[in-house]
């Protein structure tokens, strides 16, 4: 499988992943805050509503009491108590000593005239049969009136109230103590921005506004008309985005508006809102993180194990064809040693002959001597070819032998002189003399370095040098064996892919790219290491390293080391 295929694979499992993971917590985050979020605010606005009716029904309960303060002063005094000089004022002297809600007091007979009047203006005298508040306090026994200037050229409203029966009616009127009204509508705010306000049918304020509403100015509130109950609904006021509760007085035809920032209100589902997204972030990213790592790990898993099946494919392979040449060997070998034993018979019977002749009768003597030792030599050569032919592939599975690596090397690189020779590559040894001898398996250490070899080799070219050293391990306890070669080196980037199965740096149908990973296979089987580097000055360098003690003991230590 490509390295574009793994990829492809880990995108499509951490997608996968994150997409039953992720969606569903997102549901999940969304469903909560949907519902936390409209119950919070359900809550507020009921909130809302239950403050709007408290603080409506305090403004009634102040308004009652004064009109049930005027009525009780008509009831208990007569009009000619009031009217008699300083009657009124004693009474309003007595009313103020209890509340301080009114700024004065006056008694207004049937025809409408101001008869008796307490208070810091001028309006003794003064005629109301003209206005529409006296015609109405008349008819409906009470009245209470918007703020308006009226003669007093101030804001201010009155309250008024009939006395007595028919003919003898008479009206008690009162002006309210409008900073004391609106000191009461002001103790009615909440919060830092909250405010409450009165405003009458036509959408006139009657009280200030925390940011600057004076009294009589145009409230700006969308949609005053008269309604039953309570209201609470969000809406711009002034510029401002607010949450208004509405009711109308009982008592007076005035609007209770309360207002409350929603970022204030809403402040506790805001940050409730922040930590459950903090949270889910959080969790979020905790997941994304475990499936990113763990679908990184599936499929390095994977690879690890396709590169492993990839290896052992390709040992099955290299062994059917060791196995194949194992026999095809054999069958050389049992193929030339008859002939060559029937020569090396001739020859010896031919030396066996001369030697019951005399020399000197014989022509050529000597000359015949020559060749029938030429052709022993030969003979020796040739048995010498076919045993290590059959030595190298005879077997597959590692055994322990008594080696001289030296020798090793030496004897591989007798199989590829007539190769260098023909290409002009110097073969150049640099063999330790005092190396110890160690236990491994010959045949398969000489298919290794024979790999490496024939690599270096091709990697030459022609006219170069490849370079065999031999040495032991600073530490006493393995012995390496090197191949150099003057070749153009492995570049960075591959060197960590070197021992790859299929990984090869040769032109398409020259390599499979499976000899250096089976050699890498085949010295970690014996104990050892393979490691590939670039020299100082150019050239490809490769390394093999095998204990002293033999691979079977340093399986075991290296068992006992991880256990």
């Amino acid at each position: 499988m490509a390295m574009q295929e793994y990829r492809r694979l880990r995108w499509r499992i951490t997608a996968t992943t994150l997409a039953f993971s992720l969606i569903p917590l997102l549901l999940m985050g969304y469903v909560i805050h949907r519902q936390f979020s409209e119950a919070y605010t359900e809550k507020v606005m009921t909130s809302m509503a239950s403050t709007v009716v408290n603080k409506r029904r305090s403004l009634d309960l102040f308004l009652d009491e004064r009109l049930s303060q005027l009525r009780t002063l008509g009831q208990t005094h007569s009009f000619a108590d009031l009217t008699e000089s300083g009657g009124l004022a004693a009474v309003f002297g007595v009313v103020q000593a209890n509340s301080r809600s009114y700024i004065d007091l006056g008694v207004i007979d049937a025809q409408g005239r101001h008869v008796a009047y307490v208070g810091p203006y001028k309006l003794a005298g003064i005629n109301y049969s003209g206005e529409e508040w006296f015609a109405e306090a008349m008819l409906k026994g009470q009245y209470m009136s918007d703020v308006f200037l009226g003669f007093r050229n101030f804001p201010h409203f009155i309250i008024a109230v009939r006395c007595g029966q028919g003919d003898k009616a008479w009206i008690l009127r009162a002006t309210i103590d409008s900073e004391v009204f609106n000191s009461l509508v002001q103790s009615l705010r909440t919060g830092q921005t909250g405010d409450a306000f009165l405003v009458n049918a036509a959408g006139q304020l009657q009280t200030p506004t925390r940011f600057g509403g004076s009294v009589l100015q145009e409230s700006g509130l969308p949609g005053v008309n008269l309604f039953h109950g309570e209201r609470v609904e969000e809406t711009t006021l002034g510029g401002r985005r607010v949450i208004t509760g509405q009711s109308w007085l009982t008592r007076a035809r005035w609007l209770l508006v309360v207002t409350e920032d929603p970022d204030e209100t809403m402040s506790p589902l805001i940050r409730t809102r922040s930590i459950g997204a903090l949270a889910l972030g959080l969790v979020a990213l905790m997941i994304v993180t475990g499936t990113v790592l763990t679908a990184r790990s599936m499929v390095a898993k994977l690879e690890a194990a396709d590169r492993e099946r990839a290896t052992l494919d390709a040992g099955l392979m290299q062994s059917a064809k060791m196995a194949a040449l194992g026999k095809l060997a054999a069958g050389v070998a049992h193929e030339i040693n008859n002939p060559l034993t029937l020569i090396m018979e001739s020859a010896g019977w031919i030396k066996d002959l001369l030697t019951e002749e005399n020399p000197e009768t014989i022509e050529n003597f000597t000359e015949i001597e020559s060749a029938v030792h030429k052709i022993e030599d030969h003979v020796e050569r040739a048995r010498a070819v076919t045993h290590r032919m059959l030595g190298f592939a005879r077997r597959m599975e590692p055994v322990e032998e008594d080696v001289d690596m030296n020798h090793v090397a030496e004897q591989t690189l007798s199989f590829l002189r007539s190769e260098a020779m023909h290409r002009d590559i110097a073969l150049r040894r640099d063999y330790a003399q005092d190396l110890p001898r160690i236990s491994t398996d010959t045949a398969q250490v000489q298919q290794v370095l024979l790999n490496i070899l024939e690599n270096a080799i091709d990697a030459v070219g022609r006219n170069g040098t490849v370079a065999l050293a031999t040495g032991r391990t600073e530490d006493g306890q393995a012995v390496w064996l090197s191949v150099s070669d003057t070749g153009p080196g492995i570049p960075e980037g591959y060197l960590s892919r070197i021992f790859d199965p299929f990984f090869t740096t040769k032109a398409p149908g020259e390599g499979t790219g499976l000899g250096l990973s089976i050699a890498y296979s085949i010295i970690r089987k014996l104990g050892g290491r393979l490691a590939a580097s670039n020299g100082q000055h150019g050239g490809a360098v490769f390394t093999i390293t095998l204990p002293l003690e033999g691979h079977g003991a340093a399986h075991a230590a290296q068992a006992a080391e991880e256990g």
